[in-house]
């Protein structure tokens, strides 16, 4: 049983001014817009100007959001694309220099550096942002009094000499590390990733750095950082220098990767409201011998993917034609929920969300390419999964991938901790000689290899899954997973593709979403699955009120069944035939971080095999739960109770959703 008691990183609240970071929350929430924000197009500026930019952006927006930048990637959707979808209201400003002046009295001075060694910018950069201060490279400070900016230099750098940048970050460790946030830890290339996530490093006081852990003095030096960093509460932001190596470093901490590294605005996109959006799902189709696909779309772990390329891709005109599985970043609860929401409420039956490798941020547990294992501790597994489930919880993702494959101890961590998980793939690169096999962990969850993994083209993904799907021969259902890179490929010609399959096998090719795809899995497998999501369960209560929304996998706004009055409220419902009923999950009205005060506080669940005897199976008083997650012992039923004798504090029922786990009988 898992009871999910209310998050400590609290329940959403307007932020009036400053930010909001309790415990438990990744990134923090930032104020409330309040009318115009002052804009500034940045991408023709010179890198130490936009370093000295957005770097005042997190300062200022941590009082108050009032700054946006307009900068070189947005141009991949247009400069008001998300302005207009999100209504950021903007007052555009020409001179650089009067935006600096006007928010001049709130900064306490500057970092005063040179570029000679450029990775100088990381170390004011940091130290602006534990100090408050604007980090200016000498030569735009001297023009800083021609036009009436009164900062004294606070910090003057230029009199140092760093033989390498290694020496660049070891001064940061030795003099400013222990000042420097621990819950977020910034990578960013000191040349190319100029603005990217520099507001929220200047915001939060994180340190920035740029190092290589293939190169081991490098390795040693950002070890030193990491160690001090804690599974299940640090994140890392920005990149690596390459991907698997940097990626990896972190994992073997217990700490994960947001990619962020061309992501813009963070403290901006950071002060929407953290309440998702979660559309309902669609019931699934019966189950039938077929070929059953799932289609998953990579880069989503990507935070700046999400916020450029995907919003490209969105409004493809074949968007909806057929199941796609976008893998977006759970972390977008933080730093970005105005974006992950308006994917959310312009979704279509055929759009379904999952996580992107391998849950909160990018871990990568195994590198097949390298054949290196970076997760190996169990208290940093069991660390890292918790924290992965607080986020896959809030925004209804039921599946992740894996990059590349894992042990027992993974399995079973997913498994124990990602409760709300109906399945993972994960990356079968290579799969000869050796390909990765089905695995089912506690006959629940169903781990699947995505075969191939992390397609390129869409003449590889045709070819890979060709010749299986011309070989079937229609006695059982099969079930495939299948990824591609969506920086390549779109819903046009994936759409186009599945035709071909089709082709193939007239009537027997299936694609679909992935919270159905691993149900009908689990089904067909024999294993427990979700019956709520079938066409042919129903539900009958004691109301006025129509409690069909109850089994919609929605807790959101007019998806809250609320009933018409005060009292208790039994719901009965019937299911096709006769199942093996072993779990029940109740979603209140807490589980969308509002009104923890409308949990129900006395319920119970009991099962009958003609609705006259009833067995009771589960009991609950006294109960503050955001989500009740209750494994019951295993009982033949056709109708399930859900009797809830005392709603929230105001003596009201209300049911955010309520999932029913069952198997056929042998």
């Amino acid at each position: 049983m898992l009871e999910n008691k209310h998050q400590n990183w609290a329940h959403y609240k307007t932020i009036e001014e400053g930010l909001y970071w309790p415990e438990g929350q990744a990134i923090p929430s930032f104020s409330q817009m309040e009318g115009e924000l002052d804009t500034y197009t940045i991408h023709c500026l010179s890198d130490d100007a936009k370093i000295m930019l957005s770097t005042m952006q997190g300062l200022v927006n941590r009082k108050k959001t009032r700054i946006y930048l307009n900068g070189t990637n947005a141009l991949q959707e247009g400069l008001h694309t998300w302005p207009e979808r999100l209504g950021i209201r903007r007052k555009e400003w020409t001179d650089l220099y009067g935006l600096v002046k006007k928010y001049a009295a709130e900064l306490d001075g500057v970092v005063l550096y040179n570029s000679q060694n450029l990775h100088v910018r990381n170390l004011a950069g940091s130290i602006a942002g534990i100090k408050n201060l604007l980090p200016v490279e000498e030569s735009l400070y001297t023009t800083f009094a021609d036009h009436g900016i009164d900062l004294k230099v606070a910090y003057d750098l230029t009199g140092l000499t760093f033989r390498d940048h290694l020496e660049v970050y070891r001064y940061l460790y030795d003099t400013y590390w222990k000042d420097c946030s621990r819950r977020i830890f910034v990578s960013l290339n000191p040349v190319v990733h100029t603005n990217f996530t520099r507001d929220m490093a200047a915001a939060v006081g994180a340190a920035v750095i740029w190092l290589d852990s293939r190169i081991p003095e490098e390795k040693e030096m950002l070890d030193l950082f990491l160690q001090d960093l804690t599974p299940g509460k640090s994140i890392i932001l920005g990149w690596w220098p390459e991907e698997r190596s940097g990626i990896g470093e972190g994992t073997s901490f217990g700490v994960s990767t947001i990619p962020s590294d061309f992501y813009e605005n963070s403290t901006v996109h950071a002060s929407f409201p953290h309440i998702m959006h979660i559309p309902p799902v669609p019931k699934k189709p019966e189950l039938e011998n077929k070929i059953y696909l799932a289609l998953f779309l990579s880069d989503g772990d990507n935070v700046q993917y999400c916020q450029h390329r995907m919003s490209v891709l969105w409004e493809d005109k074949d968007r909806g034609s057929i199941p796609l599985n976008w893998t977006v970043s759970p972390g977008l609860v933080d730093i970005g929920p105005g974006i992950l929401n308006y994917f959310y409420d312009s979704v279509t039956d055929n759009d379904c969300f999952s996580s992107g490798p391998s849950g909160l941020g990018y871990a990568l547990i195994y590198d097949q390419h390298n054949k290196v294992m970076f997760l190996q501790d169990q208290d940093k597994t069991d660390a890292y999964t918790k924290f992965s489930h607080q986020y896959l919880t809030k925004n209804g993702m039921r599946v992740i991938t894996i990059w590349d494959q894992v042990t027992d101890l993974h399995y079973g961590c997913y498994e124990k901790n990602c409760r709300s998980l109906y399945g993972v793939t994960m990356e079968d690169w290579f799969k000869d000689p050796n390909p990765m096999l089905l695995h089912v962990e506690n006959g629940r969850l169903p781990f699947m290899p995505n075969r191939p993994a992390y397609a390129e083209t869409l003449d590889e993904l045709y070819e890979e899954l060709e010749q299986t799907i011309r070989d079937y021969d229609g006695t059982e259902p099969l079930f495939l997973a299948a990824q591609g890179v969506t920086w390549s490929l779109t819903p046009e010609n994936i759409r186009k593709m599945v035709e071909q399959f089709n082709t193939l096998q007239p009537g027997k090719v299936e694609v679909l979403r992935g919270d159905h795809f691993f149900t009908l899995l689990n089904e067909a497998m024999g294993n427990p699955f979700n019956l709520a999501l079938s066409k042919k369960v129903s539900v009958t209560v004691n109301d006025e009120k129509d409690p069909a929304v109850i089994l919609n996998g929605s807790p959101y706004g007019e998806n809250l069944w609320e009933a018409s009055g005060k009292g208790s409220r039994e719901f009965i419902i019937t299911l096709p035939e006769a199942y093996l009923i072993t779990r029940y999950v109740l979603k209140h009205p807490g589980v969308n971080l509002e009104h923890t005060d409308q949990n129900n506080r006395a319920f119970s669940v009991a099962v009958s095999e003609d609705a006259a005897e009833w067995i009771l199976l589960d009991s609950r008083e006294n109960s503050e739960d955001d989500i009740t997650d209750v494994d019951l012992p295993q009982t033949k039923a056709r109708y399930v109770k859900l009797t809830v004798t005392e709603g929230g504090l105001d003596g009201i029922v209300r049911i955010g959703d309520l999932e029913l786990y069952g198997k056929k009988p042998m």
